[in-house]
């Protein structure tokens, strides 16, 4: 295996449990707590689904991060290699790694809508 693709590999990996700890450190005062999350005197909706629907935020988040970190690894490799032969290609190529970018403002959709929800 070559060490570009074991760094691409690694890379990914660690832009996964960044955008996970980022994640988590963002929603944990809500996930792990312990006592009363809203003080309402009617509540809607219980601590448990509160709990499991800002973990599912989190989720949707980092897995569209990492989804888009994989996506760009290959991506920009590929444009990097392609650009090394035709530099007019400039233009084509940054849309199509915006567009992979795109996958991690999916995840951070999905993530706003389910906290919305809560």
């Amino acid at each position: 295996m070559s060490y570009r693709v074991l760094f691409a590999g690694l890379l990914v990996v660690a832009a996964g449990l960044v955008a996970t700890l980022a994640s988590l450190l963002l929603w944990q005062p809500q996930v792990l707590a312990q006592g009363e999350v809203l003080e309402v005197t009617e509540r809607l909706i219980s601590p448990e689904v509160q709990k499991w629907g800002f973990l599912s935020a989190a989720l949707a988040t980092a897995i569209g991060a990492l989804g888009a970190a994989y996506a760009v690894a290959n991506i920009g490799s590929a444009a990097v290699g392609a650009l090394t032969e035709k530099p007019e290609l400039f233009g084509r190529v940054i849309i199509l790694v915006g567009l992979a970018e795109g996958i991690a403002i999916y995840g951070l959709i999905v993530s706003v809508l389910i906290l919305n929800r809560l």
